[in-house]
């Protein structure tokens, strides 16, 4: 017995992953402007988000966009690529950090907007950064039970409330270095949305079916990371240990149930930095090649980074290629999925 949930599917399939790039361009050097003072009394030098983030840009909505207009982009995007009307849906999750309101769900306003039947289950998931994926194995365990036939799952995230106040809390005098170092992932945080169509594998022979994944929590470290309505801190080095510990455990077991997933065409992980991907490829061996990276330009979009890789990524997929999602959430939380493009 290991320390993985494991989920073998049957019969799901993803039939389409679709990205919303937000408008704005914000560049790395913006921050550093702004926190200019700060990082001069302590003397910290500028550029850190790109020199030890490696984020040299993330995404804003321009004024007047909202999270959930490029969350229902993406998601009218997926039912498109796919050829599935809305009235087919059958289970809708919006798999958001991302909520301007504790209720109702963020969902009910993208199922009304998306045109969705009333018949279709809508809810929130909320899981950190492994929402997304979390979502997929519902959907797919819900189709191989035969209790729906499609699902629609989007998120769409704007961290710019957090990166508002963070800033304005480090452009106080008295802030410390330890201050600095606490809110330094909030500026890694970029906008941006995703969405996906997961449906019987069967009657989608083009499709992309889930051959299934293995969970592992890691609940001891939940204080690593919090986010709340006043900003999110975190203990950077904990949970980069932690974070990629927590997926090698999960790894090492799943070759022990008999998971194969040492030379996969493509390792789509969750986005964080530099230091987080370096370590995975590292502890994990993996071809760095194979591990494609858009936090560089994206920064890290929670739950939706995942996905919007996965759907750049799927750009140059050929048909039988073999994929490993591996994705991670504060909590801690990881679920590793395999996908047979």
């Amino acid at each position: 017995m290991t320390g993985n949930s494991t989920i073998a599917n049957r019969n799901a399939a993803i039939l389409s992953v679709t990205k919303t790039e937000a408008d704005v361009v914000i560049p790395s050097t913006r921050f550093d402007e702004e926190l200019e003072h700060t990082f001069k009394r302590l003397r910290m030098p500028k550029g850190l988000l790109e020199r030890l983030a490696g984020i040299k840009e993330r995404r804003g909505w321009a004024p007047g966009r909202h999270f959930t207009d490029g969350a229902t982009e993406a998601g009218e995007a997926a039912l498109q690529q796919a050829g599935i009307r809305p009235e087919q849906i059958g289970l809708f999750i919006n798999a958001s950090v991302t909520r301007d309101n504790y209720e109702p769900a963020v969902a009910v306003g993208i199922h009304e907007r998306l045109g969705l039947p009333s018949s279709a289950l809508n809810f929130d998931m909320t899981n950190a950064c492994l929402g997304f994926v979390n979502a997929l194995t519902v959907a797919s365990s819900m189709i191989d039970a035969g209790a729906i036939e499609y699902a629609l799952v989007v998120a769409g995230e704007d961290p710019s409330p957090w990166h508002e106040a963070a800033l304005a809390r480090l452009s106080q005098d008295g802030i410390t270095r330890d201050q600095v170092v606490q809110e330094f992932a909030t500026l890694t945080l970029g906008c941006g949305a995703a969405a996906a169509v997961v449906g019987p594998a069967d009657r989608h022979p083009d499709g992309h079916r889930i051959v299934g994944s293995v969970t592992r929590a890691g609940t001891e470290f939940s204080r690593l990371c919090i986010g709340g309505g006043d900003g999110m801190f975190t203990d950077a080095t904990g949970l980069l240990n932690h974070g990629v510990g927590l997926v090698v455990e999960a790894w090492l077991d799943a070759e022990k149930d008999g998971w194969d997933w040492r030379d996969m065409d493509s390792y789509v992980t969750h986005q964080v930095s530099n230091s987080h991907t370096n370590k995975l490829i590292a502890d994990m061996g993996l071809d760095p090649e194979r591990v494609p990276l858009t936090f560089p330009y994206w920064g890290n979009v929670a739950a939706a980074a995942l996905p919007m890789t996965l759907a750049l990524e799927a750009e140059r997929l050929e048909p039988g290629a073999r994929v490993l999602c591996l994705g991670v959430g504060s909590g801690l939380n990881t679920t590793l999925m395999e996908i047979a493009w």
